[in-house]
């Protein structure tokens, strides 16, 4: 059986900026690959460089050094107006505090995502509605997100960055804003998700959100330090 073929290669990426004068170097030659299908977890303490590496294989930020493969095609010399192209089409991005549009209905905060995709506005409608029956919120199409609950607003968060049919799911602590209850239901979407074929790449300071994936890379300052395959019963006990 041939093996599954790479939808992320970041390559001796490197980041440094500014803090308060003081060079900070949050990324010290970082190698990750992530094939199709994959359920990778990055964890490691506040400051390793984790929200860092996520935020560049989204196009979010540029590295200083290195270079990102991202669905075959190099993020090195691309613009701003490129990389938002890339991201609409291969990338979903799932954030902490979720980041919806709250004067805006559940249904048309995924609706516009597919829209912003290039989806037409029926299709996008369409599309919307299935992923809010998918994530279990058919009933909350005409919702705000402020009347949701903290684990409806991830639900709703998630149904929205899967809005594009994204190549690659990024995931910023995930379950960081919610209750013990609200994170165990956005986890074990995860796991829905990543059973039906989504990649996903999850970052995370916390170990057990972490064994949910099935391999899970550990980072400190700045470095990848190692990384494990979790076994089945890990990953069903994961919390």
């Amino acid at each position: 059986m041939s093996a599954a073929p790479e939808v992320l290669r970041a390559v001796r990426l490197r980041k440094s900026f500014e803090s308060e004068g003081a060079p900070v170097r949050a990324l010290r030659g970082v190698d990750l690959v992530v094939a199709a299908g994959e359920f990778v977890a990055v964890t490691g303490p506040s400051g390793c460089g984790k929200s860092t590496l996520l935020n560049l294989v989204a196009g979010l930020e540029t590295p200083s050094d290195g270079d990102i493969v991202l669905a075959g095609q190099s993020l090195a010399g691309e613009n701003e107006s490129e990389l938002a192209h890339l991201r609409r089409r291969h990338v979903g991005f799932v954030f902490q505090f979720f980041n919806l549009l709250e004067d805006t209905s559940a249904l048309e905060n995924v609706a516009l995502a597919a829209v912003i995709a290039g989806v037409s506005r029926r299709r996008a409608e369409v599309r919307a509605y299935e992923l809010l029956d998918l994530l279990g919120l058919p009933d909350k199409a005409g919702e705000l997100p402020d009347v949701l609950s903290g684990g409806q607003r991830q639900r709703l968060a998630i149904a929205r960055a899967l809005a594009n049919e994204p190549t690659l799911l990024l995931a910023d602590e995930p379950t960081g804003a919610l209750d013990s209850a609200g994170g165990l239901e956005v986890l074990e979407l995860f796991r829905r998700l990543h059973a039906a074929g989504q990649t996903i790449l999850l970052v995370t300071h916390d170990e057990h959100v972490a064994e949910a994936a099935e391999r899970v890379v550990r980072m400190q300052d700045g470095r990848i330090v190692g990384s494990t395959i979790a076994t089945p019963a890990v990953r069903a006990v994961g919390r």
